[in-house]
């Protein structure tokens, strides 16, 4: 009887641990488990690989658009519907952040930017925003003092009598 027993357990344990999930262990396994997320319309698995700042801001542009999360994050599906094909190169890993070019549907490269995050890595679509939003201020700043002139001047004080 005991030994039944154990047996049963042995293999209930085994049948547990092959059916647990199992986190992508590169932006690369991310990226693909997205792709057939995507394909699959599963909208719960593509969450899942999205980082908690891209959720955060889908709740909110879902919010402005008075819809539900799911439906942003079916939009934002990284390539066009009519590709066929998803091609990838140069996975760089860079401490807890990394990128993957995946090429687009007019055939250049775009840049997709992931995060290490709760044990594994994420889709990190916000913190690209954000770089970009970074990048488009420094424009801006630029544009308004085309020569650079305010930044290499000393701050002029009044000496009072």
């Amino acid at each position: 009887m005991r030994v039944h027993f154990a047996a049963i357990l042995i293999g209930l344990m085994a049948f547990a641990i092959a059916c647990g999930e199992t986190k992508p262990s590169t932006p690369l396994e991310t990226f693909k488990t997205y792709v057939k997320a995507i394909k699959a319309k599963d909208t719960t698995t593509m969450k899942v690989l999205l980082s908690g700042a891209t959720m955060q801001m889908h709740a909110k542009e879902a919010k402005s658009q008075q819809t539900n999360v799911d439906e942003i994050v079916k939009r934002q599906t990284l390539y066009a519907e009519g590709q066929r094909t998803v091609e990838y190169r140069n996975e760089k890993i860079d401490g807890e952040k990394a990128t993957l070019e995946v090429k687009n549907s007019y055939g250049g490269w775009q840049k997709v930017p992931f995060v290490f995050e709760d044990g594994a890595w994420k889709i990190d679509i916000a913190g690209e925003a954000a770089s970009i939003e970074a990048e488009v201020e420094e424009q801006n700043r630029k544009f308004d003092d085309p020569t650079g002139f305010s930044n290499r001047l000393p701050a002029v004080t009044q000496e009072q009598p």
